[in-house]
C-alpha cells in the first residue's frame, strides 16, 4: 500500500542518515529486505543508480549521504549490510522493540574483533612477572613507612 511504502522509504532515509535506529522487529525486517538492494546498488556510482536509489529513497540528503560515505565502506561486503538487535518489549502495547543498524558504522562490535583477535597466551611467563612484581611492592610499602615516621616525629 501507499502508507507502507512511503513508510518504508522514511525509515530508509533514517537509517541512512543516523546510521542505527529504533523500531519494531516486524518493521525493521520489512525495512531489510527494503534497503539491502538500495546499498547493493550504491556500491557502483553511475548515474543510473543514483536515480534508481532515489527513486526508493524521495531524499536528495539520503542519497548523495549513501553514495559520499556508506557506499566506500560497505564496497568490500558481499550483502548482508544490516544487523537487527532485538531491546525488549514497548511498555504501551508490549510490541517487540529493535534496533536495526548499519553493520559497518557500529565502532563498538568493529572494535571487540579486532581485539580478540589479539589474544596472548599466559604460560610460564605469567608467574616469573608475579614474582617480579611483588618484591616491588614491598619496598614501595617500606619507602612509605620510612617518610611517614620523621613526619610523626616532627
Amino acid at each position: 500500500t501507499a502508507h507502507r511504502h512511503a513508510m518504508l522509504s522514511n525509515m530508509a532515509c533514517s537509517l541512512i542518515e543516523h546510521k542505527r535506529i529504533s523500531t519494531t522487529i516486524a518493521k525493521a525486517k520489512a525495512l531489510r529486505v527494503y534497503v539491502e538492494p538500495i546499498l547493493t546498488k550504491s556500491k557502483d556510482d553511475s548515474t543510473h543508480n543514483r536515480r534508481t536509489a532515489f527513486s526508493y529513497l524521495k531524499s536528495k540528503e539520503a542519497v548523495t549521504e549513501l553514495f559520499r560515505t556508506i557506499a566506500p565502506k560497505i564496497a568490500d561486503r558481499p550483502g548482508g549490510y544490516t544487523r537487527i538487535i532485538r531491546t525488549g518489549y514497548r511498555l504501551g502495547d508490549n510490541a517487540e522493540m529493535c534496533l536495526i543498524e548499519l553493520v559497518d558504522f557500529n565502532e563498538v562490535y568493529t572494535s571487540g574483533e579486532k581485539k580478540t583477535t589479539t589474544r596472548r597466551s599466559r604460560r610460564g611467563g605469567s608467574t616469573a612477572k608475579k614474582a617480579d612484581a611483588a618484591p616491588a611492592a614491598e619496598v614501595v610499602e617500606e619507602a612509605v613507612v620510612v617518610e611517614e615516621t620523621p613526619a610523626e616525629e616532627a
